[in-house]
């Protein structure tokens, strides 16, 4: 089933925070006519103070509508009084601002061989992690029933409980139908074919349960912490496997099945018939993810288990692993040339594991795409590493739920007692 691109929105700063931008109807909340309790919380949502006058100012509605709509939101807890203004004369006149700690997010990112688990505030601000090794292989209950005990480990730690949860986001290492939250044919995943995850995770974790596939999380995340005036980026997890995160135009594509950024099963150009899970040859993942780097470092004769071998290998100054690694993302930057040139993006983010090798991946992903790509196409590219690191997914699954929550639609249902 298709799903529509989900429009990213600037995160909030902290609440009582200046905001640099003027005050002006958000295009979330529609022009000003627009009156409901959620449209005018757009205007606050960016953790700037404001009055009655501001808000009748900047809204366009009327003194008493917004009256009325402020004591909605008063009600929810996601706005609160706080202090009062400057005045020249008179009676200084109240504020009022988005509370950002009035509920709390579960984010999750699950990958093939580990489980991150988070609890963050309305503005995607971690209060507690954990990050745990576990087998995606073990099958959805085992790995779901750990993920639900971490959750609740984490809201004791942050001191809070679950009644505080407004709901869970989380990210799955396959492709995902956005609209059910289900995986769909996942090849890494076995068991896990249409299994119901938010129905599961619902039992436990109240709220909506939000589910994706991991490296569109991750471009969410890494999104919001860094890049949120670029309309047009893509993030590349390079781990035990290799997909991409599209944002094309301002929105994250998830294509028409959720399989949008499979950028692991795109055939290498250079002909390597290397026999990939999938069951073809030559994929990507197959010759140049951390697990097939590790493999052929172990053929080599190097006492290599993993891709944190492979990451420590390189760090000590190894050669060989250097060397892997360093052809690894020639061969990554091959496949992204395409990308360039397809979808022509500002930035190309390079996360997950084996990303910690630094400036030796880049390396060859850079020469790769450059020497393969048009000039135009890569004039004022950025290939650059993930800023947030392994936070990028629990911080992108935070903002798939806060994005919901906190648009006009999210924050009227939360005022009526649908939220």
């Amino acid at each position: 089933m298709a799903s529509p691109p989900v429009p990213l929105a600037p995160p909030p700063t902290r609440a009582g925070t200046p905001s640099s931008r003027p005050v002006a109807p958000s295009s979330r909340a529609g022009t000003p006519a627009a009156s409901s309790p959620g449209s005018l919380f757009q205007l606050l949502r960016d953790g700037e103070p404001r009055t009655r006058a501001d808000l009748v100012s900047a809204s366009g509605m009327a003194r008493s509508t917004v009256a009325g709509r402020l004591e909605e939101l008063l009600t929810t807890g996601l706005v609160v009084p706080t202090g009062e203004a400057s005045s020249s004369g008179g009676r200084p006149a109240v504020t009022f601002v988005f509370d950002p700690s009035s509920r709390v997010v579960v984010g999750v990112d699950l990958g093939v061989s580990h489980v991150h688990v988070a609890v963050t505030d309305l503005t995607n601000r971690v209060l507690a992690e954990d990050l745990e090794d576990l087998r995606i292989a073990d099958g959805p209950e085992p790995v779901l029933r750990r993920t639900t005990a971490l959750a609740a480990r984490l809201l004791e730690r942050a001191g809070r409980s679950l009644d505080d949860v407004a709901g869970t986001g989380i990210g799955l290492p396959g492709p995902v139908e956005f609209s059910t939250g289900q995986p769909v044919s996942p090849p890494v995943m076995p068991g896990w074919d249409r299994f119901d995850v938010p129905g599961f995770l619902g039992r436990t974790l109240p709220g909506p349960v939000l589910v994706d596939n991991d490296v569109n999380i991750m471009a969410l995340g890494e999104h919001a912490e860094r890049y949120r005036d670029v309309d047009d980026l893509v993030f590349v997890k390079v781990a035990s496997g290799i997909g991409a995160g599209i944002i094309s135009g301002g929105a994250l594509q998830r294509g028409a099945q959720g399989a949008a950024g499979d950028l692991g099963h795109v055939a290498v150009p250079d002909g390597n018939q290397t026999l990939c899970s999938c069951g073809n040859l030559g994929c990507l993942e197959a010759v140049a993810s951390g697990a097939a780097v590790a493999r052929l470092l172990r053929e080599r004769g190097a006492d290599v288990q993993d891709q944190n071998d492979v990451v420590a290998l390189v760090r000590a100054g190894e050669t060989s692993a250097i060397q892997a690694v360093r052809d690894a993302g020639r061969d990554i930057g091959s496949v992204l040339a395409g990308v360039v040139s397809l979808l022509n993006p500002s930035v190309l983010v390079v996360g997950g594991r084996i990303s910690a090798v630094g400036e030796q991946l880049l390396a060859g992903i850079r020469e790769s795409v450059y020497r393969r790509s048009l000039p135009l196409g890569t004039h004022h590219l950025r290939i650059v590493s993930s800023v947030s690191g392994m936070r990028a997914g629990i911080v992108g699954a935070s903002v798939l739920v806060t994005d919901t929550l906190l648009s006009v639609d999210g924050v009227d249902a939360v005022v009526h007692g649908r939220g």
